[in-house]
């Protein structure tokens, strides 16, 4: 299963914010957000950390992708 973390980045635009600004407001380091950026897995404790800096739910950062075998 794949997770694409996209509707996150998107919100960053909107809201004109950089990466690094996201890791100060959340509190969660650089390595996570690399992480994220490729696509990676990382704890719920981070993605718990972004919705409550971001003012939002887990769906509103990340969505989970179907397997290309399974289509």
């Amino acid at each position: 299963m794949a997770v694409s973390y996209k509707k996150l980045w998107k919100m960053l635009i909107d809201k004109d914010m950089k990466k690094k600004d996201l890791c100060t407001k959340a509190g969660i380091s650089t390595a996570s957000v690399t992480k994220m950026g490729k696509g990676g897995h990382v704890t719920t404790e981070v993605l718990a950390k972004i919705c409550a800096a971001m003012d939002c739910t887990l769906d509103d950062i990340m969505e989970i992708l179907p397997d290309e075998s399974k289509i």
